[in-house]
């Protein structure tokens, strides 16, 4: 047997999609698309063709680029008061966090015209066979799993919103509930909508009839966006942040997203420290952590994240490094894909719809996203975004280049991204831990000053944190809370991958 490549990603589905596509002859861009829609179809709660992300992609012969295909603000901001915007609590069990939802809260989304450029710019199939795998599990439909279910039932307001949605999404069998694990979710609009895509482009979607929809459901219904907004959207090119960690090198997402830059950020603090003494699970080792991730809290409230590589200023960094040896410590609804090639192509994708608006474009199937409602997009406040602008993001798709090997991750889990990936960087850096081992980890995250840490670590060092952190908030297990990081790794003789079970990973090598 031939080994093709490696996949790590959130669903069967989605990874099954990645492998035929290999197995087709195509390269890692080319399964990355069919994955990225697939997903859209698979993983609705986390990705949709309303919604955006970012591609990591890196080939033996051109520069590593990140293909930003994140939404756009609207031209135009309406009247608060004219607006379908309102506020749902998303209860995660341990730990509630507010979003708000409605046409109002819907950017101008970036999916379908990312995915088509990254296939023109990349990629080596004609879209249609890339959509094929979508468009079947559309319309035969996909058995829900528990990840998924438990995902709708917690956004389920939001889902509820618009009796097209909750005519999609409510449970079958259980009356007042969302789909239930096992149920099948059917989406034929969906199925048609990839197929009229693939017969005629993105034009459709951003010139065409579907563009027309979007406006007039917005016009109608309280939103922001006209054909306009639509018609001028673009996907962008840009050079990778890079930077160097214990003669690792790191490559993830630039400004304007933050993500990228506060990962680098923690890291530079870090490199002045010695993790790898501190031992990984040790009060010692959680401390420095939460220490780097408090102080990364407050670079970025601080700092002017209109201009997020400004914290990378030596000055800046030297600042808050003496901050950290002062300190008593140490002597949102995203999806990610990983793919790597046997040819070494490398396909870093992570794609998000935020919760969603809770309103289907009519008659796709598609549910818009709710950006202009996640308050971590919003540092000024809603409806006070600059207009015509890309918005920035927490996502921030990595390569990390060891000596002799890469990796590719990246993670879903809003706010918890650059504190997930961050602590799988160390693992793999500071304790040399394989890769499974470094994804599955248990780990903590520090936000607003309440550290939040996931069940895994001994109750001693738990307890011993606990004196020197007094607002915390310990979480039984694993939860997707941390994120979902799922990861490829290539050496010259191996090529292996570890999807997150947080986040139902799954990690296929794929042979011919």
């Amino acid at each position: 047997m031939t080994l093709l490549g490696a996949v790590a990603c959130g669903h069967p589905l989605t990874a099954e999609a990645a492998a035929a596509i290999l197995r087709d002859g195509g390269n890692a861009f080319d399964a990355a698309v069919a994955a990225g829609f697939m997903a859209c179809v698979a993983e609705p709660v986390f990705a949709s063709l309303g919604g955006g992300g970012y591609l990591l992609a890196a080939t033996a012969n051109r520069p590593t680029q990140i293909h930003d295909f994140f939404v756009q603000t609207p031209r135009v901001c309406r009247p608060a008061q004219d607006l379908d915007f309102r506020p749902i609590v998303v209860d995660f069990g341990t730990a509630q966090q507010v979003f708000h939802a409605g046409l109002g809260a819907a950017a101008v989304p970036g999916m379908v015209r990312g995915l088509f450029t990254i296939q023109r710019h990349l990629c080596t199939m004609p879209m249609r066979a890339l959509l094929a795998p979508a468009i079947t599990a559309a319309r035969e439909g996909v058995v829900v799993n528990d990840l998924q279910a438990y995902a709708l039932r917690i956004i389920g307001p939001i889902y509820t919103l618009s009796a097209p949605a909750r005519a999609l999404f409510e449970s079958r069998t259980a009356n007042g509930a969302m789909l239930q694990a096992g149920e099948l979710l059917r989406q034929p609009e969906l199925a048609d909508t990839l197929d009229a895509l693939g017969r005629e482009g993105d034009r459709l979607f951003y010139e065409g009839e579907i563009a027309q929809r979007i406006a007039a459901q917005c016009r109608d219904g309280g939103g922001n966006l006209d054909v306009a907004d639509l018609a001028a959207y673009r996907a962008i090119q840009r050079a990778p942040l890079q930077l160097g960690y214990r003669g690792a090198q790191l490559l993830t997402n630039p400004p304007p997203s933050c993500g990228g830059t506060l990962i680098a950020f923690a890291l530079k603090l870090l490199e002045a420290c010695t993790p790898r003494t501190c031992g990984f699970g040790s009060a010692k080792h959680l401390e420095l952590l939460a220490q780097v991730m408090r102080l990364t809290d407050a670079a970025r409230r601080e700092a002017d994240m209109d201009s997020p590589g400004a914290i990378l200023h030596p000055q800046y960094i030297q600042r808050f490094r003496a901050t950290l040896r002062r300190a008593p410590c140490c002597a949102r609804g995203t999806t990610h894909i990983s793919i790597i090639d046997a040819a070494g192509n490398v396909a870093s994708l992570s794609i998000s719809n935020g919760e969603g608006c809770g309103h289907l474009i009519p008659g796709t199937s598609v549910i818009l996203n709710n950006m202009l409602g996640e308050e971590d997009l919003c540092p000024r406040g809603f409806h006070r975004w600059p207009t015509a602008a890309r918005l920035g993001s927490m996502m921030a798709p990595c390569l990390l280049r060891l000596p002799g090997r890469d990796i590719a991750f990246g993670s879903g889990g809003s706010n918890r991204i650059r504190t997930a990936l961050l602590q799988v960087i160390v693992n793999l850096i500071d304790h040399a831990m394989p890769l499974a081992a470094a994804v599955t980890s248990p780990r903590i995250h520090l936000e607003n000053d309440l550290l939040s840490v996931e069940g895994g670590f001994t109750e001693n060092e738990i307890a011993r944190l606990a004196a020197t952190v007094p607002i915390h908030k310990l979480w039984p297990e694993r939860n997707l809370f941390f994120g979902g990081v799922h990861a490829v790794s290539r050496t010259r003789d191996e090529l292996e991958g570890a999807g997150d079970p947080r986040r139902d990973g799954v990690a296929r090598a794929v042979y011919h």
